[in-house]
């Protein structure tokens, strides 16, 4: 009992790993996403352009070819990164390509009127997104940022193959180690469901929290 409860330890540090990838990711995700999506929305060609060409890139290619890319090939060019920092910014420029479209999306959906009432009111187009439409397309976001996120959390698993200790990594040295497939297995994959239901929970009380806030936003 007392050997599988060091192989918990060690699985358990590799969930820490997974948590971090998780939400460092998950932050660069946000970040590409707002600056990709608004840069779609942009009334500058070149902007609009450069956003298309890394929406299109990192949503048309394999996250494996790409994490490989990060870890493999920028050293060549004088960038040596971690297996941490390897793995968040892939699944940060990976995810965050399809939380663009979420963001385009979600402001595109802002009826016209919103808009037109800003102008009304002689508000610059800097004003006008960042305390009308900005505030009523959050909402919007949240259900599919969710699925976002927890679908980082999932690929994190694809840095065991840069050898990043990660849970997943944790658990194939388990299995290595014992011979036993189902109690490591079986146990990160619990691991992964309560962390997609914690990320699931706090989406559903920022949901609830914003909506409450909107109707003074409205115009």
């Amino acid at each position: 009992m007392s050997v599988w409860s060091g192989y918990l330890t060690l699985i358990l540090e590799g969930a820490l790993v997974t948590l971090q990838l998780t939400v460092m990711g998950s932050a660069l995700a946000l970040v590409m996403a707002f600056v990709a999506g608004l840069g779609r929305l942009s009334r500058f060609f070149a902007v609009r352009a450069l956003a298309t060409a890394y929406i299109e890139f990192f949503r048309g290619t394999s996250i494996f070819v790409q994490l490989f890319w990060v870890y493999f090939v920028l050293p060549f060019a004088g960038l040596t990164l971690t297996p941490l920092q390897a793995g968040v910014l892939a699944l940060g420029l990976n995810v965050g390509a399809y939380a663009a479209e979420v963001v385009r999306g979600a402001v595109k959906a802002v009826g016209r009127e919103q808009s037109e009432a800003c102008v009304a009111l002689n508000l610059s187009r800097y004003q006008r997104m960042r305390y009308v439409i900005l505030p009523q397309a959050l909402p919007l976001m949240l259900p599919t940022f969710c699925n976002n996120a927890i679908e980082l959390l999932k690929g994190t698993a694809v840095v065991s193959l840069i050898s990043l200790t990660d849970m997943t990594f944790q658990a194939q040295v388990v299995r290595a180690q014992t011979g036993n497939t189902l109690v490591p297995f079986a146990t990160i994959l619990i691991l992964y469901f309560l962390m997609a239901l914690a990320i699931s929970a706090a989406m559903r009380w920022l949901e609830r929290r914003m909506a409450r806030s909107l109707d003074g936003i409205r115009t």
